[in-house]
């Protein structure tokens, strides 16, 4: 199997390809409609989201493992303005003036509704956990010369997930609760999530060996420039 700086065009465009994509930004959108939706898992007080964007991270990681970072940074910023179309037809659906005879007016709101603090909180968060995960799992990749996956993506996930639920806990909370409970409101969130994805290493070593069967490649990111923003490269 090749090991390359970069794909040829239609690799990106494979079916595999387009299948991860579309379960990234499903997941993504899902996990921020069902958020609101708080849940009692053996004690703890988490999102309902818990069972739907850690599979975000894990899609990412098959997609900067097999497709490299280029690719993965695309599908990051595709992701995001996926999100944004979803929230900004919700808010309009909100503002439309309802039919009289319909009076779930206030229970659309109270589920569907944003503030903009969460807004700013969920996005920032979003694109600091996602590409820290990439850079982290495409840097080690070339450190361990493409050795011990598992160290990859759980090494990219305690990472990204850490700044997620840094980023949006705090931007979303901070002075409407004891700084004592955020705290452990986040390494709460953390932990869930980056053991959530550690049981699902055997998952994501059958999916990351079959794609770079399909497609042939298993894409090294040695000469990538890791700016977010350079869509173009």
């Amino acid at each position: 199997m090749s090991q390359r700086n970069a794909q040829p065009e239609s690799s990106r465009h494979s079916t595999w390809f387009l299948g991860i994509v579309v379960i990234f930004v499903t997941c993504l959108i899902t996990a921020n409609i069902t958020a609101v939706k708080l849940v009692n898992l053996f004690g703890f007080i988490l999102p309902a989201a818990i069972l739907i964007f850690p599979l975000s991270y894990i899609t990412g990681d098959v997609l900067t493992e097999v497709y490299g970072y280029r690719t993965a940074r695309r599908v990051i910023w595709l992701g995001f303005f996926c999100n944004l179309v979803a929230v900004v037809a919700i808010w309009i659906g909100q503002v439309l003036p309802p039919a009289p005879f319909w009076d779930a007016q206030g229970a659309y709101e109270r589920i569907l509704g944003y503030t903009p603090r969460l807004l700013v909180a969920s996005f920032l968060a979003y694109l600091m956990g996602e590409f820290a995960n990439a850079f982290v799992l495409a840097k080690m990749k070339i450190a361990t010369k493409g050795r011990w996956l598992w160290s990859r993506t759980i090494g990219s996930t305690l990472v990204g997930q850490a700044l997620d639920s840094l980023v949006f806990m705090t931007l979303a909370f901070v002075g409407t609760m004891p700084v004592s409970v955020l705290i452990g409101a986040i390494v709460t969130q953390w932990l869930a999530k980056s053991i959530y994805e550690t049981l699902a290493t055997p998952f994501t070593y059958l999916v990351v060996n079959f794609l770079k069967r399909k497609e042939g490649m298993d894409t090294y990111d040695r000469d990538t420039r890791f700016n977010p923003l350079l869509l173009s490269e």
